[in-house]
Protein backbone atom coordinates (compact mmCIF):
# COMPACT_ATOMS: atom_id res chain seq x y z
CA UNK A 1 0.00 0.00 0.00
CA UNK A 2 3.04 2.56 1.28
CA UNK A 3 4.54 1.28 -2.35
CA UNK A 4 1.25 2.43 -4.46
CA UNK A 5 0.91 5.68 -2.59
CA UNK A 6 4.53 6.59 -3.16
CA UNK A 7 4.16 5.73 -6.90
CA UNK A 8 1.23 7.76 -7.50
CA UNK A 9 3.03 10.58 -5.07
CA UNK A 10 5.72 10.53 -7.78
CA UNK A 11 3.16 10.77 -11.01
CA UNK A 12 1.71 13.28 -9.23
CA UNK A 13 4.61 15.28 -8.62
CA UNK A 14 6.11 14.22 -12.60
CA UNK A 15 2.78 15.76 -13.89
CA UNK A 16 3.26 19.15 -11.99
CA UNK A 17 6.56 19.23 -12.80
CA UNK A 18 6.08 19.05 -16.69
CA UNK A 19 2.67 21.81 -16.28
CA UNK A 20 5.21 24.26 -14.60
CA UNK A 21 8.16 23.19 -17.99
CA UNK A 22 5.09 23.76 -20.40
CA UNK A 23 4.54 27.08 -18.80
CA UNK A 24 7.60 28.38 -18.99
CA UNK A 25 7.86 27.02 -22.46
CA UNK A 26 5.13 28.58 -23.61
CA UNK A 27 4.61 31.90 -21.56
CA UNK A 28 5.15 35.06 -23.40
CA UNK A 29 8.33 37.32 -23.72
CA UNK A 30 8.51 40.07 -20.42
CA UNK A 31 7.06 43.14 -22.24
CA UNK A 32 9.53 45.58 -23.68
CA UNK A 33 9.54 49.28 -22.03
CA UNK A 34 9.92 52.17 -23.87
CA UNK A 35 13.33 54.32 -23.24
CA UNK A 36 11.00 57.19 -22.64
CA UNK A 37 12.08 60.79 -23.12
CA UNK A 38 15.84 61.85 -23.30
CA UNK A 39 17.78 62.44 -20.54
CA UNK A 40 20.88 64.53 -19.83
CA UNK A 41 23.74 63.10 -16.99
CA UNK A 42 24.30 66.51 -14.88
CA UNK A 43 27.49 66.02 -13.37
CA UNK A 44 30.60 67.40 -11.97
CA UNK A 45 32.68 64.77 -12.71
CA UNK A 46 32.70 64.21 -16.95
CA UNK A 47 34.80 61.37 -16.77
CA UNK A 48 32.98 59.02 -14.23
CA UNK A 49 31.71 56.02 -15.08
CA UNK A 50 30.00 52.35 -14.08
CA UNK A 51 30.62 48.82 -15.79
CA UNK A 52 26.85 47.96 -16.28
CA UNK A 53 27.04 44.31 -17.02
CA UNK A 54 23.87 44.09 -18.60
CA UNK A 55 24.23 41.24 -20.88
CA UNK A 56 22.47 38.86 -18.58
CA UNK A 57 19.82 40.24 -17.23
CA UNK A 58 16.78 39.87 -18.73
CA UNK A 59 14.27 41.71 -17.39
CA UNK A 60 13.93 45.14 -19.44
CA UNK A 61 12.68 47.10 -16.02
CA UNK A 62 15.89 46.05 -14.47
CA UNK A 63 17.73 47.21 -17.55
CA UNK A 64 16.27 50.94 -17.66
CA UNK A 65 16.38 50.93 -13.87
CA UNK A 66 19.77 50.17 -13.90
CA UNK A 67 20.57 53.17 -16.46
CA UNK A 68 18.99 55.43 -14.10
CA UNK A 69 20.63 54.91 -11.39
CA UNK A 70 23.94 55.27 -13.46
CA UNK A 71 22.35 58.84 -14.77
CA UNK A 72 21.07 59.61 -11.41
CA UNK A 73 24.88 59.32 -9.69
CA UNK A 74 25.97 61.53 -12.50
CA UNK A 75 28.28 59.07 -14.51
CA UNK A 76 27.89 59.70 -18.15
CA UNK A 77 29.81 56.74 -19.38
CA UNK A 78 29.18 52.95 -19.06
CA UNK A 79 31.28 49.90 -20.14
CA UNK A 80 28.73 47.18 -21.33
CA UNK A 81 29.71 43.70 -22.81
CA UNK A 82 28.60 42.19 -25.58
CA UNK A 83 29.36 38.93 -26.19
CA UNK A 84 30.08 37.55 -29.42
CA UNK A 85 28.12 33.76 -29.03
CA UNK A 86 24.94 35.68 -27.51
CA UNK A 87 24.26 38.19 -30.68
CA UNK A 88 25.98 35.54 -33.42
CA UNK A 89 25.00 32.10 -32.36
CA UNK A 90 25.44 31.05 -35.76
CA UNK A 91 27.69 31.95 -39.02
CA UNK A 92 26.29 35.37 -40.18
CA UNK A 93 22.78 35.01 -38.09
CA UNK A 94 22.43 38.02 -35.99
CA UNK A 95 20.06 38.74 -33.28
CA UNK A 96 20.76 42.09 -31.51
CA UNK A 97 17.19 42.54 -29.98
CA UNK A 98 18.73 42.16 -26.52
CA UNK A 99 21.78 44.81 -27.48
CA UNK A 100 19.57 46.87 -28.96
CA UNK A 101 17.66 47.19 -25.36
CA UNK A 102 20.21 48.00 -23.71
CA UNK A 103 21.82 50.24 -25.97
CA UNK A 104 18.30 52.73 -26.31
CA UNK A 105 18.33 52.99 -22.83
CA UNK A 106 21.45 53.83 -22.64
CA UNK A 107 21.48 56.46 -25.25
CA UNK A 108 18.07 57.36 -23.69
CA UNK A 109 19.62 58.17 -20.57
CA UNK A 110 22.24 60.21 -21.83
CA UNK A 111 25.08 57.79 -21.18
CA UNK A 112 27.78 57.07 -23.78
CA UNK A 113 28.33 53.40 -24.66
CA UNK A 114 31.82 51.84 -24.40
CA UNK A 115 30.95 48.66 -26.31
CA UNK A 116 33.29 45.24 -24.74
CA UNK A 117 34.06 42.84 -27.76
CA UNK A 118 34.90 39.35 -27.13
CA UNK A 119 33.23 35.86 -25.82
CA UNK A 120 33.97 33.55 -28.96
CA UNK A 121 31.33 31.08 -30.08
CA UNK A 122 30.86 27.38 -30.11
CA UNK A 123 31.20 27.55 -33.79
CA UNK A 124 34.08 29.57 -34.10
CA UNK A 125 36.27 27.59 -32.22
CA UNK A 126 38.38 24.47 -31.64
CA UNK A 127 36.24 22.08 -29.92
CA UNK A 128 36.66 21.27 -26.41
CA UNK A 129 38.06 24.72 -26.02
CA UNK A 130 36.61 27.61 -23.81
CA UNK A 131 34.57 30.67 -25.07
CA UNK A 132 37.91 32.53 -24.39
CA UNK A 133 40.35 30.78 -27.06
CA UNK A 134 40.27 32.22 -30.82
CA UNK A 135 43.23 30.76 -32.86
CA UNK A 136 44.39 32.75 -35.75
CA UNK A 137 41.71 30.77 -38.01
CA UNK A 138 38.81 32.94 -36.30
CA UNK A 139 40.31 36.11 -36.51
CA UNK A 140 38.62 36.81 -40.08
CA UNK A 141 35.32 35.47 -38.01
CA UNK A 142 35.72 38.03 -35.27
CA UNK A 143 36.54 40.96 -37.43
CA UNK A 144 33.08 39.95 -39.45
CA UNK A 145 31.44 40.40 -35.81
CA UNK A 146 32.95 43.34 -35.36
CA UNK A 147 32.12 44.76 -38.64
CA UNK A 148 28.65 44.43 -38.19
CA UNK A 149 28.06 45.33 -34.70
CA UNK A 150 29.91 48.56 -36.02
CA UNK A 151 27.86 49.03 -38.89
CA UNK A 152 24.44 48.23 -36.35
CA UNK A 153 25.54 50.78 -33.63
CA UNK A 154 26.18 53.61 -36.11
CA UNK A 155 25.49 56.47 -34.34
CA UNK A 156 24.62 54.80 -31.05
CA UNK A 157 28.10 53.34 -29.98
CA UNK A 158 30.81 55.17 -30.54
CA UNK A 159 33.53 53.22 -28.63
CA UNK A 160 34.77 49.45 -28.69
CA UNK A 161 37.04 47.81 -26.87
CA UNK A 162 38.72 44.62 -29.02
CA UNK A 163 39.34 41.49 -25.88
CA UNK A 164 39.57 41.83 -22.46
CA UNK A 165 42.87 41.14 -20.25
CA UNK A 166 44.66 39.05 -23.38
CA UNK A 167 47.79 39.07 -20.85
CA UNK A 168 46.28 36.26 -18.88
CA UNK A 169 45.93 32.78 -19.69
CA UNK A 170 42.43 32.21 -18.72
CA UNK A 171 41.19 35.26 -21.35
CA UNK A 172 43.33 33.74 -23.96
CA UNK A 173 41.99 30.31 -24.58
CA UNK A 174 43.84 29.28 -21.23
CA UNK A 175 46.87 29.62 -23.47
CA UNK A 176 50.35 31.60 -22.42
CA UNK A 177 49.47 35.06 -23.74
CA UNK A 178 50.97 36.54 -26.81
CA UNK A 179 51.11 39.82 -27.58
CA UNK A 180 51.75 38.85 -31.09
CA UNK A 181 49.00 36.76 -31.79
CA UNK A 182 46.86 39.78 -30.11
CA UNK A 183 47.95 42.43 -31.96
CA UNK A 184 47.01 40.32 -35.20
CA UNK A 185 43.49 39.74 -34.32
CA UNK A 186 43.60 43.94 -33.44
CA UNK A 187 45.08 44.67 -36.78
CA UNK A 188 41.93 42.70 -38.58
CA UNK A 189 39.44 44.18 -36.06
CA UNK A 190 40.23 47.69 -36.63
CA UNK A 191 40.48 47.20 -39.89
CA UNK A 192 36.88 45.72 -40.13
CA UNK A 193 35.51 48.30 -37.90
CA UNK A 194 36.71 51.40 -39.80
CA UNK A 195 35.63 49.39 -42.43
CA UNK A 196 31.92 49.85 -41.52
CA UNK A 197 32.30 53.46 -39.70
CA UNK A 198 35.86 55.35 -40.26
CA UNK A 199 34.70 57.54 -37.32
CA UNK A 200 34.10 54.88 -34.43
CA UNK A 201 37.09 55.23 -31.81
CA UNK A 202 38.83 51.69 -31.47
CA UNK A 203 40.24 50.90 -28.22
CA UNK A 204 42.80 48.14 -26.96
CA UNK A 205 43.58 46.30 -25.20
CA UNK A 206 42.37 46.67 -21.54
CA UNK A 207 45.40 44.57 -19.42
CA UNK A 208 44.87 43.34 -16.28
CA UNK A 209 47.22 44.81 -13.84
CA UNK A 210 49.72 42.12 -12.56
CA UNK A 211 53.29 41.85 -11.22
CA UNK A 212 54.10 37.97 -12.97
CA UNK A 213 57.50 37.35 -13.58
CA UNK A 214 59.03 36.86 -17.14
CA UNK A 215 58.04 33.06 -18.46
CA UNK A 216 55.59 32.81 -16.41
CA UNK A 217 52.79 30.73 -18.68
CA UNK A 218 48.87 31.96 -16.98
CA UNK A 219 49.63 35.21 -17.07
CA UNK A 220 52.25 38.83 -18.41
CA UNK A 221 52.93 41.77 -16.85
CA UNK A 222 50.71 44.34 -18.09
CA UNK A 223 53.38 47.08 -18.90
CA UNK A 224 55.92 44.47 -20.79
CA UNK A 225 52.45 43.29 -22.97
CA UNK A 226 51.62 46.60 -23.51
CA UNK A 227 55.64 47.17 -24.51
CA UNK A 228 55.59 43.95 -26.53
CA UNK A 229 52.27 45.29 -28.45
CA UNK A 230 54.29 48.13 -29.50
CA UNK A 231 57.54 45.97 -30.88
CA UNK A 232 54.81 43.86 -32.62
CA UNK A 233 53.40 47.11 -34.48
CA UNK A 234 50.38 48.07 -32.69
CA UNK A 235 50.62 51.95 -32.83
CA UNK A 236 48.75 52.29 -36.18
CA UNK A 237 45.40 49.70 -34.98
CA UNK A 238 44.08 51.40 -32.05
CA UNK A 239 42.88 54.85 -31.50
CA UNK A 240 42.73 54.93 -27.70
CA UNK A 241 43.68 52.75 -24.51
CA UNK A 242 41.76 50.62 -22.47
CA UNK A 243 43.51 49.75 -19.09
CA UNK A 244 42.07 48.21 -16.06
CA UNK A 245 43.69 49.72 -12.62
CA UNK A 246 42.51 48.62 -9.13
CA UNK A 247 43.29 50.22 -5.95
CA UNK A 248 43.43 46.35 -3.86
CA UNK A 249 44.64 47.51 -0.15
CA UNK A 250 46.09 51.00 -1.58
CA UNK A 251 45.03 54.38 -1.23
CA UNK A 252 43.85 56.33 -4.48
CA UNK A 253 46.96 58.63 -3.96
CA UNK A 254 49.67 55.68 -3.28
CA UNK A 255 52.28 56.80 -5.83
CA UNK A 256 52.94 54.21 -8.69
CA UNK A 257 55.73 51.63 -8.64
CA UNK A 258 55.90 49.09 -11.72
CA UNK A 259 56.28 46.35 -8.24
CA UNK A 260 52.96 47.38 -7.06
CA UNK A 261 49.18 46.86 -7.86
CA UNK A 262 47.65 50.23 -6.70
CA UNK A 263 45.48 52.44 -8.62
CA UNK A 264 47.89 55.13 -10.04
CA UNK A 265 49.57 52.09 -11.33
CA UNK A 266 47.88 53.57 -14.78
CA UNK A 267 50.24 55.87 -15.24
CA UNK A 268 52.86 53.60 -15.85
CA UNK A 269 51.00 52.43 -18.35
CA UNK A 270 50.58 55.74 -19.80
CA UNK A 271 54.44 56.07 -19.53
CA UNK A 272 54.82 52.98 -22.17
CA UNK A 273 52.67 54.83 -24.37
CA UNK A 274 55.01 58.26 -24.35
CA UNK A 275 58.20 56.48 -24.74
CA UNK A 276 56.72 55.10 -28.04
CA UNK A 277 55.39 57.72 -29.71
CA UNK A 278 51.93 57.25 -28.65
CA UNK A 279 51.12 60.28 -25.87
CA UNK A 280 48.33 61.87 -28.36
CA UNK A 281 46.07 59.04 -27.88
CA UNK A 282 44.01 58.87 -24.25
CA UNK A 283 43.13 56.24 -21.93
CA UNK A 284 40.06 54.87 -20.70
CA UNK A 285 40.18 53.02 -17.86
CA UNK A 286 37.18 50.78 -17.81
CA UNK A 287 37.70 48.56 -14.91
CA UNK A 288 38.48 50.84 -11.50
CA UNK A 289 37.47 50.52 -7.66
CA UNK A 290 37.84 48.83 -4.63
CA UNK A 291 36.48 45.78 -2.80
CA UNK A 292 35.19 46.26 0.56
CA UNK A 293 34.41 42.22 1.31
CA UNK A 294 34.87 41.58 5.19
CA UNK A 295 36.96 38.48 4.38
CA UNK A 296 39.04 39.15 0.84
CA UNK A 297 42.75 39.51 1.04
CA UNK A 298 42.48 42.74 -1.51
CA UNK A 299 39.57 44.11 -0.09
CA UNK A 300 39.38 47.77 2.79
CA UNK A 301 36.81 48.43 4.58
CA UNK A 302 33.24 50.35 3.26
CA UNK A 303 34.36 53.86 4.28
CA UNK A 304 37.52 53.35 2.81
CA UNK A 305 36.18 52.29 -0.48
CA UNK A 306 33.91 55.34 -0.53
CA UNK A 307 36.88 57.84 0.35
CA UNK A 308 39.35 56.02 -2.17
CA UNK A 309 37.00 55.98 -4.91
CA UNK A 310 35.84 59.21 -4.82
CA UNK A 311 39.75 60.54 -4.57
CA UNK A 312 40.52 58.70 -7.78
CA UNK A 313 37.36 60.08 -9.56
CA UNK A 314 39.01 63.70 -8.32
CA UNK A 315 42.80 62.50 -9.70
CA UNK A 316 41.34 61.26 -12.68
CA UNK A 317 39.53 64.72 -13.35
CA UNK A 318 41.98 66.92 -12.21
CA UNK A 319 45.18 65.35 -12.63
CA UNK A 320 44.89 63.27 -15.22
CA UNK A 321 44.62 65.25 -18.53
CA UNK A 322 45.29 62.13 -20.57
CA UNK A 323 42.20 60.13 -18.97
CA UNK A 324 38.98 60.55 -20.93
CA UNK A 325 36.94 58.32 -18.92
CA UNK A 326 36.92 56.16 -15.39
CA UNK A 327 34.75 54.04 -14.90
CA UNK A 328 34.19 51.70 -11.97
CA UNK A 329 33.71 47.64 -11.81
CA UNK A 330 31.10 47.12 -11.39
CA UNK A 331 27.03 48.56 -11.31
CA UNK A 332 25.38 45.35 -9.69
CA UNK A 333 24.87 41.93 -10.75
CA UNK A 334 21.09 40.56 -11.34
CA UNK A 335 21.68 38.13 -8.84
CA UNK A 336 23.99 37.63 -5.84
CA UNK A 337 27.51 36.23 -7.45
CA UNK A 338 27.95 34.61 -3.41
CA UNK A 339 31.59 35.83 -3.84
CA UNK A 340 33.77 38.16 -3.28
CA UNK A 341 32.54 39.86 -6.12
CA UNK A 342 29.72 41.33 -4.61
CA UNK A 343 31.76 43.38 -2.62
CA UNK A 344 32.58 45.25 -5.96
CA UNK A 345 29.35 46.21 -6.71
CA UNK A 346 27.28 49.56 -6.10
CA UNK A 347 24.18 48.08 -5.80
CA UNK A 348 23.13 45.29 -4.16
CA UNK A 349 20.34 43.22 -6.96
CA UNK A 350 17.64 44.70 -5.53
CA UNK A 351 18.91 48.35 -6.50
CA UNK A 352 19.89 49.36 -2.53
CA UNK A 353 22.48 51.79 -3.26
CA UNK A 354 26.15 50.95 -1.32
CA UNK A 355 27.89 54.06 0.55
CA UNK A 356 30.46 53.79 -2.28
CA UNK A 357 27.57 54.17 -5.04
CA UNK A 358 26.34 57.26 -2.49
CA UNK A 359 29.68 58.80 -2.31
CA UNK A 360 30.20 58.93 -5.90
CA UNK A 361 26.68 60.66 -6.08
CA UNK A 362 28.03 63.27 -3.47
CA UNK A 363 31.08 64.30 -5.54
CA UNK A 364 29.58 64.38 -9.19
CA UNK A 365 27.20 66.79 -7.19
CA UNK A 366 30.14 68.91 -6.53
CA UNK A 367 29.14 68.45 -3.19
Amino acid sequence: MASHTRTWLLRICAAALAVLVWRGVDRPPAPLIAPGPQQAVVTANPKLGLHTRLNDEVEPWKIKRSLQMVREMGAPWIVEYFPWAYYEPEKGRFDWTHADLVVDHAVAQGLTVIARLGFVPVWARPKDTTFTYLDADGHDDFGDYVAEFVRHFHGRVQYVVIWNEPNLAAEWGNRPPDPVSYVNLLKIAYARAKEADPSVIVLAPALAPTLTPPGNPWAMEDLAFLQAMYDAGAAPYFDALAAHTYGWGFPADDPPARDKVNFRRAELLREVMVANGDGAKEVFITETGWNDHPRWTKAVKPGQRATYSVEAARIARDDWPWCRALVFWVLRFPRPQMTYQDAFTFLASDFTPKPVYLALQEHARGE
